[in-house]
């Protein structure tokens, strides 16, 4: 046993990563159980497809260009291993095997990639996407990253809060999601004003299911120990998926006397997507409201598409990102300075807190959204990404063989 090295920590870390694993499988029935029955197959291979391709990126050179030593001090890129084989199974990073932690980012990475197919369901060719999950992951998400959950990143070393990946993963994602909207333009089904149909609403909930199990290890193992820290984060991130589920339900009543079983994950899922960044920082009392705030927020913001015209299909931009900024942002006022962090307005502490939380989002959106487009035309132009009208009524699963 190599010196230094802390067993419960680690046998934590690994569970938690085989259940943040579990959630691109559970993201694939949530999304395959949302789409027409004649896209469900390619909607959820184009989320299995993530789990091989960002694992080889990841052992080749991801790893070390997001969490490696900074490149020219200036916080933007790591420069590390470009072969994650060559680092030694009994190698460690704090008290737990790098190997292991190098994993457990690994699964970040590829759930992030899926939740953009979200935004392009029913209107991307699947080859095309392929190649788009590879350059998106090395040139949006590794960089992204770096800046925020490595020591040395700009963000990071600037105090920005972030504990298990809003501004990475969720706000990342979500701008993304719309860039990659805006790229393929509507589709047949929204330029008909035609509504969701739903091709299996069990499968929904049984993604749901499976995604609220996985976030716990998405964020209490983000702790990297089994201790109070992972208490609170496993406890807010429940709070803050219940608060936002009633009251997504809620307002669904209140505004249309109906209750759906998709705005009840919906609704659970803005509450699950905000409390990410702050699921350590915020005392009891602070996830519940944050789950209110974002059911709030992304019941409205899912309805912008509606008024701006681009065809976000499964509301990746709404949920994601909206969520994901409510999130960042109610740091600036909830965070209490417990045991790590700045104190929010609330709880005494300066309104710069709020000032670094507002700028992280305008920076990382900005960055994500910018070169989530360029990638995103580039790969159209060149290998015809959107499928045609005549495509789209057939369906994507035409080119797919069941069993």
């Amino acid at each position: 046993m190599s010196a230094g090295l802390n067993t419960g920590d680690s046998a934590w870390l690994m569970t938690s990563t085989a259940m943040v694993l579990l959630m691109t499988p559970g993201l694939a029935f949530f999304y395959g159980g949302m789409v027409r029955s004649k896209n469900m197959l390619t909607m959820l291979y184009m989320s299995f497809i993530c789990i091989s391709l960002v694992t080889l990126l990841w052992f080749l050179y991801g790893y070390g260009m997001a969490f490696g030593k900074d490149a020219g001090d200036a916080g933007l890129i790591g420069w590390g291993d470009w072969r994650l084989g060559h680092v030694s199974p009994d190698a460690l990073r704090g008290a737990i095997p790098e190997q292991i932690y190098a994993c457990f980012q690994l699964t970040f990475a590829i759930i992030t990639v899926a939740l953009i197919s979200g935004s392009i369901a029913g209107r991307a060719r699947f080859g095309p996407w392929i190649l788009f999950v590879i350059v998106w992951v090395t040139l949006v998400y590794v960089p992204v990253a770096h800046w925020v959950f490595s020591s040395s990143g700009w963000l990071n070393e600037w105090g920005v809060m972030d504990f298990a990946g809003g501004l990475v993963v969720e706000l990342n994602s979500g701008i993304s999601g719309l860039a990659m909207a805006l790229v393929l333009g509507p589709g047949v089904a929204f330029r008909r004003r035609e509504g969701p149909r739903p091709g299996n609403v069990p499968f929904v909930l049984l993604g749901l299911g499976l995604l609220w199990f996985g976030w716990f290890g998405f964020n209490a193992g983000s702790a990297l120990n089994d201790g109070a820290l992972a208490t609170r984060a496993f406890v807010s991130t429940m709070i803050a998926g219940c608060s936002g589920m009633l009251t997504w339900r809620l307002l669904e009543w209140l505004r249309t006397r109906h209750l759906t079983q998709l705005g009840s994950a919906s609704g659970a899922l803005a509450g699950l997507v905000a409390i990410t960044p702050s699921c350590a920082f915020v005392s009891a009392e602070g996830a519940f409201a944050i789950g209110v705030v974002a059911a709030i927020v992304c019941t409205y913001a899912v309805e912008l598409k509606l008024v701006a015209g681009y065809d976000d299909t499964l509301d990746v931009t709404g949920i994601h990102g909206a969520g994901g900024i409510v999130g960042i942002v109610s740091l600036g006022f909830l965070a209490t300075g417990w045991d790590q962090g700045s104190p929010g307005l609330f709880y005494g502490g300066s309104v710069s807190v709020l000032g670094k939380q507002v700028v992280a989002v305008l920076a990382v959106a900005a960055y994500a959204f910018a070169v989530t487009y360029v990638i995103g035309k580039v790969i159209d132009r060149f290998f015809r990404m959107r499928m045609t009208d005549e495509e789209q009524a057939k369906g994507t699963d035409v080119n797919f063989v069941e069993g």
